[in-house]
């Protein structure tokens, strides 16, 4: 027998493998604007809230991550938070909310910034199960189940909307949330504001067994990448991979095709990565955009996968230019040039 499991990857094709790469979660968009149905879902037993602290959401495990850290809905500590935002329903029908608590104070002060590169701090709520604390998305999201991996990517992306869209953009007035946190209201001009997500082209350019990789100032030592840049008004994803790849490598690019997309919630893009095919390999940096591209062979990314490069390591886990890459290593990515058509 087949189980839901392998029936729920099979209809989310590639993305199934990818973090955040969706896990069938029925969001039930339907409830968002029934009073009547939220409030007997506010009150199920089954319900359960994932609190946010300036974007951190709450995890559990002892000593490595492995999960979400979900409350009852009446959970004394999270009081201090703003008003729920419903997020879906699991496979039983029980419902998830998300909170912010960004207002409450932790008792240690985070020792250094909270938005560089990778913030390692944790903050531990007195007030909540032993185990559980706030940590940044990235440092764990590899290591929860998918469900609570979407769970959290959508939890994250919609607070913090919430907390950079709090004023209407047609007359500044403060707008207030509408649609289980779905929507804000403007209540002096009537305009209505939705969650925004910025659509970000990640781009796999190869030259027979080469592929184009950068890296940006500020990222960890010798870390290198796709090259990805955000999609303008008017433009089409294929116009997108060429303008950016030409602007920031100086490389023209033919062919384009579409691989795969992943929610990225820092704070609310789409990354959605093409392949597109190399017409020239004379690189010209654009040192405003980025600070160093490279010919990489499969050798040598391969080598840098497997930590053993002399000065070069790969992307981050859990980002969708580390699965692509991995996808092109291992030639799983059908219609490679010369073999056959494209996806």
């Amino acid at each position: 027998m087949t189980s839901n499991t392998s029936l729920r990857s099979s209809a989310l094709g590639l993305s199934a493998g990818l973090t955040f790469g969706g896990s069938g979660l029925n969001r039930h968009a339907a409830l968002r604007g029934d009073d009547a149905g939220l409030a007997k879902a506010l009150v199920d037993p089954s319900a359960r809230v994932l609190p946010l602290w300036r974007d951190k959401p709450l995890v559990s495990g002892a000593e490595q991550v492995d999960g979400l850290g979900w409350l009852p809905m009446h959970h004394p500590g999270l009081d201090a938070g703003l008003p729920p935002i419903f997020l879906g329903l699991e496979d039983d029908g029980a419902p998830r909310f998300a909170v912010d608590l960004s207002a409450w104070q932790p008792p240690v002060p985070p020792d250094g910034p909270l938005d560089g590169f990778l913030d390692q701090s944790e903050q531990v709520h007195p007030d909540f199960p032993v185990g559980t604390r706030f940590a940044e998305l990235r440092a764990c999201m590899t290591r929860l189940p998918a469900r609570d991996a979407e769970l959290a990517a959508t939890a994250r992306a919609l607070t913090s909307w919430h907390a950079r869209h709090g004023f209407c953009a047609k007359c500044g007035v403060a707008t207030v949330p509408a649609q289980a946190g779905w929507q804000r209201n403007c209540p002096a001009c009537e305009a209505h504001h939705f969650p925004r997500t910025d659509p970000v082209v990640i781009m796999l350019i190869t030259s027979g067994n080469s592929v184009l990789v950068g890296r940006s100032p500020g990222w960890p030592e010798g870390m290198y990448s796709l090259l990805a840049g955000f999609v303008e008004p008017g433009e089409t994803l294929e116009a997108a991979v060429r303008r950016e790849v030409f602007e920031e490598a100086g490389i023209p690019v033919g062919r384009v095709d579409y691989v795969v997309s992943q929610p990225w919630p820092f704070p609310a893009s789409l990354m959605m990565a093409c392949r597109g095919e190399a017409l020239s390999r004379d690189i010209t940096v654009d040192p405003v955009e980025i600070e160093d591209a490279r010919w990489v062979s499969r050798e040598d990314l391969l080598a840098a996968h497997q930590g053993t490069h002399p000065d070069m390591t790969a992307a981050r886990p859990g980002a969708v230019a580390r699965f692509v890459l991995e996808l092109w290593l291992a030639d799983e990515l059908s219609g490679e040039p010369g073999k056959g058509a494209w996806a």
